[in-house]
């Protein structure tokens, strides 16, 4: 009988050599590692696909391992606060157990209200700490109770009906009449309006029957890019003089007519009165405003300008003279951003507390706002830009050229010779027209140091200061004894 050899594989061989342990390979031919279902002991049936885990279960796993992790650190920083800081030997033991006994043996009446299982160490002070909570939940409800919260008004964009005229160059500029129409019109005034500001502020707080009273037509005007006023592509304090004759002439102002500035708007003023004094009768100016960087200004009478000024004022001022490009970041942000509740921010800026009280009337915020709606209608930075410029840069004349003084005659034999044959009478320069100033004393957009200054340069200015008032783009109302500038002479 033949002896049969039986072969085993290498599988069979090593289980022979050690027990059955249960786990089993699959059979690829290689030998591949045990699956996990295979070390778990889990018998995987075929056709059986196990899940994958989802992202949203590895969330919560990381979640409540890191709370873990973070529940030990802060058991540990406990362990090592107890054993570093409160222990018998530790400076903070020793300083604070004495008032700490004391206090705690005053307050121990109130462990007798605590349940018999809760340590009075752990309970009061999670009892102390809930209190503070909820007093100070209770405290913000009673304070919001009585404040409602401030609705934000956007800004409305008006149709447009103003009356308007074109200048020499194709331009419209609109305007706005009060008072007495031109065929009975015994003074013609015309203003222009200040920065944020448009035709439709006119002279706020005059009444119609004064103005007809006194025989008066005023004619107001949008600035260019202002309102509904074309814009000019190169304007500078030359050309606002020019509008403001052609102005004059389109309404029927032919003849001598008076210039009235306030505040901001004094520059278009005091231009007219260097360029076209032939046309103009008399300038009335309230707060008028003079270029802050004036170099005939003394250094007392800039130190006492700019420390009236609030910072953001001051900084403002620098912007406009070194850098304008980055005033439309501040424009955007407050009056061109389009809603009301920003004006108050841009307000801020200038007003004092007294301005503040005059704001807050009804019937003014209703005048104020629907001027500024007037005066932001073209949404474009640059109107503001250049006015905000023009009011800090080189005027192209100082206002001590406006003083009346005898005309320079120049040197040499040829005019010996014309004086010899002249009309002896000595000829004047300067405008020799009345001007009237009225300046509140408090006021802080345009401060009184700016009326100083103007009446050291122009003596001949009649000057009419106001105790205790304040004369700003806010607040125009006019003063009863203002008559006396529509007077002759």
């Amino acid at each position: 009988m033949s002896e049969v050899t039986v072969t085993k594989s290498w599988r069979e061989e090593l289980a022979s050599l050690v027990e059955d342990t249960g786990i089993r390979y699959p059979d690829d031919g290689i030998g591949v590692a045990p699956t996990a279902a295979s070390f778990t002991g889990i018998e995987r049936i075929e056709g059986d696909e196990v899940e994958p885990e989802s992202f949203k279960d590895q969330v919560k796993g990381f979640l409540a391992a890191s709370a873990e992790m973070l529940l030990e650190l802060a058991r540990g920083c406990r362990d090592v606060v107890q054993q570093n800081l409160w222990n018998e030997d530790s400076y903070i033991v020793r300083k604070f157990r004495g008032p700490l006994a004391k206090i705690s043996s005053r307050l121990s009446f109130l462990n007798e209200y605590l349940p018999e299982d809760r340590d009075p160490v752990h309970a009061w002070p999670v009892i102390f700490f809930v209190v503070v909570m909820a007093l100070a939940v209770l405290l913000n409800v009673n304070t919001g109770q009585g404040r409602s919260v401030p609705l934000v008004k956007k800004l409305y964009i008006h149709p447009p009906n103003a009356n308007r005229i074109q200048l020499p160059d194709g331009r419209d500029i609109a305007y706005h009449e009060q008072g007495v129409p031109a065929d009975r019109a015994r003074f013609s005034l015309v203003a222009p309006h200040s920065f944020l500001s448009s035709r439709l502020a006119g002279i706020p707080g005059v009444k119609a029957s004064l103005l007809e009273e006194f025989g008066v037509r005023l004619v107001t005007y949008d600035l260019p890019g202002f309102g509904e006023s074309d814009p000019h592509p190169s304007r500078n304090l030359n050309s606002s003089a020019l509008d403001m004759s052609y102005i004059a002439d389109a309404v029927g102002a032919s003849n001598k007519f008076w210039v009235m500035g306030y505040s901001g708007g004094s520059i278009h003023a005091w231009a007219a009165l260097r360029y076209t004094p032939e046309r103009l009768a008399g300038a009335a100016m309230f707060a008028p405003m003079v270029n802050p960087y004036e170099s005939t200004m003394t250094k007392d009478e800039r130190q006492r300008t700019w420390e009236k000024w609030t910072p953001r004022r001051k900084l403002m001022y620098f912007l406009a003279r070194r850098f304008p490009r980055f005033l439309p970041f501040f424009y955007h942000r407050s009056f061109l951003s389009g809603k009301h509740g920003q004006l108050d921010k841009w307000l801020a800026v200038s007003l004092r507390k007294r301005d503040r009280a005059l704001v807050e009337e009804p019937s003014f915020e209703a005048f104020w706002q629907r001027d500024v709606e007037e005066s932001v209608r073209q949404g474009n930075s640059k109107p503001f830009i250049e006015e905000a410029v023009l009011q800090v840069s080189n005027w192209g004349f100082s206002l001590a050229d406006l003083q009346v003084q005898k005309k320079h005659k120049g040197k040499g034999i040829l005019n010996w010779i014309q004086s010899i044959y002249s009309r002896p009478e000595s000829e004047l320069t300067g405008f020799l027209g009345p001007i009237h100033i009225w300046q509140g004393m408090d006021d802080g957009v345009v401060p009184p140091s700016m009326t100083d200054y103007v009446h050291r340069v122009l003596p001949g200015a009649t000057i009419h200061k106001l105790p205790g008032l304040i004369i700003t783009e806010t607040n125009k109302k006019m003063p009863e004894h203002k008559k006396v500038c529509l007077q002759p002479g």
